[in-house]
């Protein structure tokens, strides 16, 4: 199993927020959900997608057939044109509302299950799913992404754009964990195209995979993160000296490989943290720590706090 695929194993959407929106132009849409993730795909028309000036990243426009993975928390807008004002704000829990907040726009503007607009034959439909909560993606992945990834239409090749749409208008039974499934699947396929693309800026662990020592280093890290790693063991099992794969690792990956380790054990204890049932000490064990105290200790000082805070935050 290679860095990505363990990775991408992450996405998990339970009970995402989907939607259809078909709007006329002029629109503006002010999104504050504080979601962690947003895929947005366009049906027809076109869209911006506008992050906050504080961000440093430019406006981005996606034309029929492109999607958008927007990166939250920060707030962006999404409009017909970098300069309409926003008419709508999206809060956290999905649905629109007016600026003034009196108005719930998801039932004034209701056309059928799912959908929301002007009209059924606006000149712009959107296809949009909302990862609810932080977790349901691993956290070196999402940082891993501009704030604004866009992939053409002429850059991937995907069936998933048109089942999306047509079961995002469905209501029978099961139909949440049917989406939830199709929107994962989205993600994963637009993330391997941008990854293996010319703009994706892949980063080091990525780039690091196709390394002839540092490649099976990563894959038994990523593969068995509760072993009792030493550098030494690791070179070992990747046929280099103890010297040499920690330099070659370092250069390529960007941090040493026991600090990769250790990262990547609290990134995934981050994410079982959120899993009903867990107790710290399964966690602990899961990732290679030997008590809940230890894992615990590392987890405040490299993460700031403690995993009964993450848990409920």
């Amino acid at each position: 199993m290679d860095a990505l695929t363990t990775l991408l194993d992450g996405p998990r959407a339970r009970g995402a927020f989907l939607m259809r929106v078909i709007v006329d132009p002029p629109w503006g849409v002010r999104v504050m959900d504080e979601a962690p993730v947003t895929v947005v795909c366009v049906a027809r028309g076109g869209a911006y997608i506008v992050p906050d000036a504080g961000s440093g990243a430019e406006p981005v426009r996606l034309g029929p057939g492109d999607v958008a993975v927007v990166r939250g928390p920060a707030p962006y807008t999404a409009a017909d044109d970098p300069g309409t004002p926003p008419q709508t704000l999206v809060t956290p829990g999905g649905c629109g509302m007016s600026l003034d907040g009196r108005v719930n726009l998801c039932e004034e503007m209701s056309l059928g299950a799912r959908t929301w607009g002007t009209g059924p034959d606006g000149a712009t439909a959107l296809l949009i799913g909302t990862y609810q909560v932080p977790g349901e993606i691993g956290g070196r992945l999402l940082r891993a992404l501009p704030p604004v990834l866009a992939l053409r239409a002429d850059e991937w090749e995907s069936a998933l754009l048109p089942l999306l749409g047509e079961e995002i208008v469905k209501d029978g039974p099961g139909q949440e964990i049917v989406l939830d499934r199709l929107l994962d699947l989205l993600l994963i396929s637009v993330l391997r195209a941008w990854f293996a693309g010319p703009r994706g800026n892949a980063p080091g662990w990525f780039r690091a995979h196709g390394d002839p020592v540092v490649g099976p280093a990563l894959r038994l890290l990523h593969e068995h993160p509760a072993h009792p790693w030493t550098v030494a063991a690791l070179a070992a099992r990747a046929g280099a000296s103890r010297a040499g794969l920690a330099r070659r690792f370092a250069s390529l990956v960007g941090e040493p490989p026991m600090t990769y380790l250790t990262n990547w054990r609290l990134e995934l204890a981050a994410d079982l943290l959120r899993e009903p049932g867990l107790t710290l000490e399964a966690v602990a064990r899961r990732v290679g720590y030997g008590s809940a105290f230890a894992l615990s200790a590392a987890f405040k000082r490299e993460r700031g706090v403690s995993p009964s805070e993450h848990r409920v935050g």
